[in-house]
């Protein structure tokens, strides 16, 4: 599967507030601009959208449909089974 950047990381994560916070109690504003770029990487790589998720459930949604068919058959025969023998 392909991974594709979010739609919404700009939104997520607001780089400029996370500078302006750090720089008045001492952090020099170069380190703070790195600081914020990195944890914007970061949030924005491990964002997970409605996009992602509905594909997932796309992908694991066929495969399960033919198991828990054959497992309801299974089950369905060895309960029969079951009851015969009692």
């Amino acid at each position: 599967m392909t991974r594709r950047p979010p739609i919404l990381s700009a939104s997520v994560f607001d780089t400029h507030a996370s500078v302006k916070k750090p720089t008045p109690v001492g952090m020099p504003e170069e380190q703070a601009e790195v600081q914020a770029q990195a944890i914007s990487e970061l949030v924005t790589d491990r964002l997970v959208t409605t996009d992602d998720l509905e594909r997932s459930l796309k992908d694991l949604e066929y495969p399960l449909s033919p198991r828990l068919g054959s497992m309801m058959v299974v089950a369905v025969s060895l309960i029969a089974a079951v009851v015969k023998l009692l």
